[in-house]
C-alpha cells in the first residue's frame, strides 16, 4: 500500500534487496514470468552495481530499473531476448561495453502517476554520462499492439503511438522520455502475446560522448571565453598608431584567458584621416592599401598572446574589386577570412563595395565559429547555413551610427542565437571621426547572446556593455549546453526544421 505522503529514496539495490524485488517484478511482470531466479539479480549486482537502481519509500521498494552494458556495434541492430539473458537465466554483461542496456524498469502500480520511472530514466541517462558510454539501448516491449494486431501492420500501430493516436503503456513512456525507435525486432520475446513476439529496439543518444583520447591535449574545450572590445574611434598617426592601441586590449583580454578577442567592423577606418582631401572612393581604397600590413600584425599578436582574433573588418581589394573582409586570426598562426555577403546601400554607393559569396564556419581549439559582418546579420538565411555546418558560436563585427541602425544589428542577432542554437557576440565602434568622410559617428553597445531556454540567462543575454562607451567586456559560454538544448530543450529549433517544407540551405559537397 502507498504511503500517504511518499519519502522517496533513489540508491543502488543490494543483494539484501532481492526478496522484496523478487516480489515486485511478479506483481508487475506476471504476464511474462513474473521475477528474474535469484541467481540471475546477485550476478547483476556483482558484475555491474552502479547499474541498479532503485526507488524506495521509507524504506519499502517500489521501483527499479535494471541495466547491462554491451557493445554498441552489436546491440544497434536487430537481436532477441535471448541475446541479452540466454536460457540459463545468464546476463550478457560486458565490462568493456560502450553502452547501457535498459534490462528492465518497473514501478509498483500504487505509484504509477508520480512519474517515478522517469526518475529512474534520468539515473540511467545520468550514468550513461558519467560512464562517458554512447548510447542507451532497449528492446521495447508493445503489449497494447495484440489489441489492434489484426486490423494493422505493426509498422502503422507504432507510427499512430508515435502520432499519440494511440496509448501504448511501454512505447509511450518510452518516447516521452527522449527515446526513439531505431528499429523493429520480430521474435524478440515470443512468449510475450501482449506484444505478439514483437519489440521496438529503442536508442537515447549521449550527446556529451567522446570518442577516447590519447592525450589531454586532444579534448575539446567546452567552456569559452569570449572577449570584446567596444572601440573607440579616435585619430591616429600611424598604422603603428592604430596598432598600439589594438594591442593594449588584445593584451588585456588576453590576461583574462579570453579565448576570443572581437574587434569591430571598419575599426581601422581612423587611418582614412591620414591623406586628407579624398572622396569616398579614394578614401576606402587608400584604407585597402593598409589592410594585408595590420592582418599580419594582428596574426603576430594572436600568436604572442594567445588568442583567437577577429579582426572586426578590412577593405581588401582583389583582382580590381573591392571586399568588405573580416580576418580570423589563429592563435597557432592559422588565417582565416569571411567576406560581408550583403553590402548596404551606403557600402554600394559611397565606396563602390561589392559582395562575396560564401560563408563559412573555422574550426578553431575554441569551437566552431563564423562570422557575419554587420548587415549579414539581418538575413536570417546566412544563419542557417552557419547552423547547417554546425556553427557553436557566431561573432558579428559591427558598425552602425544611429541606435535605429543597431537595434537592427542585435535584435536580429539575438533572433540568429535563438532559432539556430548559438552564440552570437556582437561587438561595435563608439565616438567619432569628424574628419573622415562617411564614418563621422558611431552608436554601440556590444554584447553576447545565448539561445532562449531554461539553461542560459533569463533575458538571453550572457554579457553586455554599456552604450557608448570604449571598454571591453567578457562572456564564458558552455557549448555542451548548446548540445543539452538540442536534444533536451524546450522547444529545439534546429530539429523541428520542416525540411520537407523548405528544405535546407547549404549545398551538398
Amino acid at each position: 500500500m502507498r504511503t500517504s505522503t511518499p519519502r522517496l529514496n533513489l540508491r543502488v539495490i543490494e543483494k539484501s534487496d532481492y526478496p522484496e524485488l523478487a516480489a515486485l517484478m511478479d506483481l508487475v511482470f506476471h504476464d511474462v514470468g513474473g521475477s528474474w531466479p535469484r541467481m540471475t539479480i546477485m550476478d547483476l549486482i556483482h558484475q555491474f552495481p552502479d547499474g541498479q537502481i532503485c526507488i524506495e519509500d521509507d524504506g519499502k521498494i517500489i521501483g527499479a530499473a535494471l541495466t547491462i552494458k554491451v557493445d554498441y556495434n552489436r546491440f544497434s541492430l536487430p537481436h532477441v531476448y535471448t541475446d541479452i539473458i540466454n536460457e540459463n537465466n545468464v546476463i550478457q554483461h560486458q565490462p568493456s561495453g560502450d553502452a547501457l542496456y535498459g534490462l528492465d524498469v518497473f514501478v509498483h502500480p500504487d505509484y504509477r502517476g508520480l512519474r517515478l520511472g522517469r526518475r529512474l530514466y534520468e539515473a540511467r541517462k545520468e550514468l550513461c554520462r558519467n560512464d562517458n558510454l554512447k548510447a542507451i539501448l532497449a528492446g521495447g516491449r508493445i503489449p497494447g499492439y495484440h489489441k489492434h494486431a489484426s486490423s494493422m501492420k505493426v509498422t502503422e500501430y507504432i507510427e499512430k503511438v508515435k502520432r499519440r493516436e494511440l496509448h501504448d503503456p511501454i512505447l509511450s513512456f518510452q518516447l516521452s522520455n527522449d527515446f526513439d525507435v531505431k528499429r523493429i525486432m520480430r521474435h524478440y520475446l515470443p512468449e510475450d502475446d501482449s506484444s505478439c513476439g514483437y519489440a521496438t529496439l529503442l536508442e537515447w543518444d549521449n550527446f556529451f560522448y567522446e570518442e577516447d583520447i590519447d592525450s589531454v591535449h586532444d579534448i575539446d574545450k567546452t567552456l569559452i571565453r569570449i572577449g570584446i572590445v567596444q572601440w573607440q574611434m579616435r585619430a591616429v598617426r600611424s598604422v603603428d598608431d592604430l596598432i598600439d592601441q589594438a594591442e593594449f586590449f588584445v593584451s588585456s583580454l588576453s590576461n583574462y584567458k579570453a579565448d576570443f578577442a572581437l574587434f569591430p567592423e571598419f575599426f581601422n577606418a581612423p587611418l582614412m584621416g591620414l591623406r586628407r582631401e579624398q572622396n569616398s572612393v579614394e578614401a576606402i581604397r587608400f584604407l585597402a592599401s593598409f589592410t594585408e600590413v595590420i592582418k599580419q600584425r594582428f596574426a603576430e599578436l594572436a600568436i604572442t598572446y594567445n588568442i583567437n582574433i577577429i579582426a572586426g573588418s578590412m577593405p581588401e581589394l582583389r583582382d580590381g574589386m573591392l571586399y568588405n573582409v573580416s580576418y580570423l586570426l589563429h592563435r597557432d598562426g592559422t588565417i582565416d577570412e569571411q567576406d560581408k555577403i550583403h553590402i548596404t546601400p551606403h557600402e554600394k554607393r559611397d565606396w563602390v563595395i561589392d559582395g562575396g559569396n560564401q560563408v563559412k564556419v573555422f574550426d578553431t581549439d575554441a569551437g566552431r565559429v563564423g562570422i557575419l559582418i554587420c548587415y549579414d546579420s539581418e538575413f536570417p538565411e546566412l544563419g542557417r547555413m552557419l547552423a547547417e555546418q554546425n556553427v557553436q558560436i557566431i561573432f558579428v563585427p559591427f558598425w552602425t551610427d544611429t541606435k535605429n541602425g543597431y537595434q537592427r544589428v542585435r535584435l536580429c542577432a539575438q533572433a540568429r542565437a535563438i532559432e539556430n542554437e548559438c552564440y552570437v557576440a556582437i561587438g561595435g565602434s563608439v565616438g567619432n571621426l569628424p574628419r573622415v568622410d562617411n564614418v563621422d559617428i558611431q552608436y554601440a553597445q556590444s554584447a553576447v547572446f545565448s539561445p532562449s531556454d531554461i539553461y542560459f540567462p533569463h533575458d538571453a543575454t550572457i554579457a553586455e556593455a554599456s552604450p557608448n562607451t570604449e571598454m571591453i567586456i567578457f562572456a564564458d559560454v558552455d557549448l555542451d549546453k548548446l548540445k543539452q538544448l538540442n536534444t533536451e530543450g524546450s522547444v529545439t529549433n534546429l530539429r523541428h526544421r520542416r525540411l520537407d517544407l523548405y528544405g535546407g540551405f547549404t549545398q551538398p559537397k
